[in-house]
């Protein structure tokens, strides 16, 4: 059996896969490494993920664990490792970032492009494998483009700037019950006000029949495009032969509720659109089937 993890910092999406194709699929605390220790990782994969799949390891012990997260950069992958090590000592572990989970779950073996858009995002060239390379997203204050985070914060300056209308000012304040001043607390003095402006940035969706908020959001899909996919696939301003025929994926909350408006701008750019999904663990699944080896 194997174990495929999609870890977020708020949620971790596990799938024990048996040898005959069976999965299991449950979904704990997330992980992050850089903002927890090896053992605060380690016990919540002991306290949260064992009780729920305990039951099943009867059939043949965990060969091989992949586990793709945020927060995991070459710094950082071994105290990931390290964590599950001290729950599972006798698998191969595999951790890597998330967008190389993206990258799998949207492409499988194929040559592409993959994005995340959720309440952060990021890009990557990849070649069927590995990433190839990529795009720095630089946060919610440098990048993040086609983020919730930046849509939020764009969402929420443009309201209190007066430049979509009074009637979008007053239902907004009103339906997330806040005051310029109450605002200005969470983003300047308030901890993590990058996951406070993605929770507003769903006004968006609420609203996308508006025009003035369609032409919002496609504007911010179209920085998107415009400073990241569109880098994979030009060399000085030409077009890349090597990459113009390649499709482009996006998986992320994000990508997923607004896919009208990204796939309009995506067909303005000329790109090819690939998949667009909520979530990578279907596409690992079928990534990693070759790699579950039948135990005793």
């Amino acid at each position: 059996m194997i174990l495929i993890a999609d870890g977020g910092s708020t949620k971790v999406h596990w799938c024990l896969m048996a040898a005959n194709g069976q999965t299991t699929d449950v979904v704990t605390d997330g992980i992050n490494p850089f903002f927890q220790t090896s053992d605060a990782m380690r016990n919540s994969i002991n306290n949260q993920l064992l009780p729920q799949i305990g039951h099943l390891l009867w059939a043949g012990k965990v060969t091989h664990i992949f586990f793709y997260g945020a927060g995991c950069t070459p710094e950082k992958i071994p105290f990931v490792e390290k964590a599950i090590r001290g729950v599972f000592r006798s698998a191969e572990i595999i951790v890597a970032s998330d967008m190389l989970g993206a990258a799998r779950g949207l492409l499988g073996s194929q040559k592409g492009v993959a994005c995340i858009l959720g309440t952060g995002s990021g890009s990557c060239l990849y070649d069927g494998e590995n990433i190839k390379w990529s795009v720095p997203s630089l946060g919610y204050i440098l990048g993040d483009e086609g983020s919730a985070a930046v849509m939020g914060k764009r969402l929420v300056g443009d309201l209190l700037k007066n430049q979509l209308g009074e009637d979008l000012k007053k239902q907004f304040l009103e339906r997330f019950e806040l005051t310029q001043a109450d605002i200005i607390e969470h983003v300047y003095r308030q901890p993590f006000p990058n996951r406070w402006l993605a929770s507003l940035a769903r006004f968006c969706s609420e609203h996308i029949e508006d025009k003035r908020i369609h032409d919002l959001v496609y504007d911010h899909f179209q920085d998107f495009v415009r400073r990241n996919v569109q880098q994979y696939y030009e060399v000085d301003g030409f077009e890349n032969p090597e990459t113009s025929q390649m499709p482009v994926g996006f998986v992320g909350s994000v990508a997923y509720y607004y896919r009208a408006v990204l796939e309009e701008v995506m067909d303005d750019y000329g790109f090819q659109m690939g998949k667009i999904m909520q979530d990578p663990i279907e596409g690992l699944k079928v990534y990693h089937q070759k790699d579950v080896i039948p135990t005793t």
